[in-house]
């Protein structure tokens, strides 16, 4: 699932979120242009941009940062227990994991190629870029300064915290990562009244910071307006072509992964045509790409997976169900993509060390954060200050986010019915099982 967008306010005639971002979009990009077309020495842009835009795009940005760290814990200690439970089924859980892992770090690397192959953020003059990053945030200024090499033994002793306290306030997604995984397994280990008090708990820390993007993610159409002026008043044209590069490129990478990755993985794995896959999925495909969110379509992909795929019930109600939260292959190449998109927007160098980071962390960092509205915006925006790339740079990319959300969407909801039909496959053989019926006419 990827950030599905609901009007606030349910019951009262209000314009959907993402028609307000696009309006604000539109509107700070405009003005942004005229700006820059017309005044680009006025005293007065930089006043504007100094008291009033980036006052308000950095607020938007604070209360992000303000939920990354609960979020990101919460999301993960509770997508270990599910995963764990033995009472929903150990074996098809732990096959389960491994293809979440597997299949999301393919569609990363996926991103990551493309981006370092087409280098959608490239283009703009190197003394445009440094003056973006002069004037972007402190924080990330500092970070960028401050960044050095590191060593690979360096890099695997700091994923394991020696204070995870710390770690939070120094916003370490890998150490907090890595401290909310061993609570996880931990957690499922001991089965006693404690530890369902203390997963209660971690589940209403997770509801408490859904409800708060839920508020935060309001304020959206107004940031991306603020942080869109600020940036093309400085660059005019120049950043929406590049945009439109990086809308390209996304969209590349996501057909690549639907249509070559998965059925690659449907012949091989799940011994099913692709074409039968595609033609029973409809359903399924098309209502996650109307709703943008996994959730809303998961009664669709568990009838399609039962009925029209012939995945075996308990199987199809399991991985799909765990799917819909945690097996976000689209969001996390999103995420991917976008970090190395603004890194080189704003002329930041990463290392291939750092990008191998930047995969670990979109791969861990899309699970359970990515179910919720504007779920990922948090974690994209720590991962951006982690390597010195101003997070100002999410003003772009809201702007366009609907047509990119639907598409990543459909295929977080292929992504689940496809590991369906494989761990079918795994579990009770070709021939077997009612998946080899797949290849039969669709049902209606």
């Amino acid at each position: 699932m990827s950030e599905h967008h609901t009007a606030a306010g349910a019951g009262k005639p209000k314009m959907a979120l993402h028609t307000r971002m696009l309006i604000g979009f539109v509107l700070g990009a405009g003005a942004g242009i005229l700006a820059n077309l017309f005044a680009a020495d006025a005293g007065w842009l930089d006043t504007l941009v100094t008291y009033v835009t980036d006052p308000i795009g950095q607020l938007f940005l604070r209360l992000l940062f303000m939920l990354v760290i609960p979020l990101v814990f919460s999301a993960l200690v509770l997508g270990v227990v599910e995963i764990g439970d033995p009472h929903s089924l150990g074996r098809i859980g732990g096959k389960t994991l491994l293809w979440i892992l597997a299949v999301t770090s393919i569609a990363v690397t996926i991103g990551l190629l493309l981006v370092n192959v087409l280098q959608p953020g490239l283009g703009l003059p190197p003394e445009v870029a440094d003056t973006l990053l002069a004037e972007s945030s402190a924080r990330s200024a500092e970070i960028a300064g401050s960044g050095g090499t590191i060593s690979g033994i360096d890099l695997l002793l700091n994923i394991v915290p020696r204070n995870p306290v710390a770690a939070a306030a120094a916003g370490d997604l890998i150490a907090v990562m890595f401290f909310a995984l061993m609570f996880g397994i931990a957690a499922t280990v001991i089965r006693s009244d404690g530890t369902r008090s203390f997963v209660g708990a971690v589940q209403g820390i997770y509801d408490i910071c859904l409800k708060l993007i839920g508020w935060v993610i309001e304020l959206a159409p107004y940031a991306v307006a603020a942080l869109l002026f600020s940036i093309t008043a400085v660059l005019g044209f120049d950043v929406l072509v590049q945009l439109a590069r990086f809308v390209g490129t996304v969209l590349l990478a996501l057909g690549i992964h639907l249509f070559i990755v998965f059925p690659i993985l449907l012949r091989v794995f799940g011994g099913m045509s692709p074409l039968a896959f595609f033609r029973n999925a409809q359903p399924a495909l098309l209502t996650a790409f109307s709703t943008s969110s996994s959730s809303a379509t998961l009664p669709t992909t568990l009838k399609v997976s039962e009925d029209n795929l012939g995945v075996p019930r308990r199987v199809a109600r399991f991985v799909c169900t765990l799917g819909a939260t945690a097996n976000m292959n689209g969001t996390a190449l999103f995420e991917g993509i976008t970090v190395l998109f603004l890194a080189q927007f704003f002329g930041v160098e990463l290392s291939l060390v750092q990008q191998g980071m930047i995969l670990v962390l979109c791969i861990f960092g899309s699970i359970g954060a990515a179910g919720v509205p504007g779920g990922s915006l948090p974690v994209i925006a720590m991962i951006l200050v982690m390597f010195g790339i101003p997070p100002e740079g999410i003003g772009l990319i809201l702007g366009v986010d609907r047509l990119l959300d639907m598409c990543r969407t459909g295929v977080n909801v292929g992504g689940d019915m496809v590991g369906s039909v494989v761990i079918g496959r795994s579990e009770f053989g070709q021939g077997t099982d009612k998946v080899a019926q797949a290849s039969a006419p669709p049902v209606a």
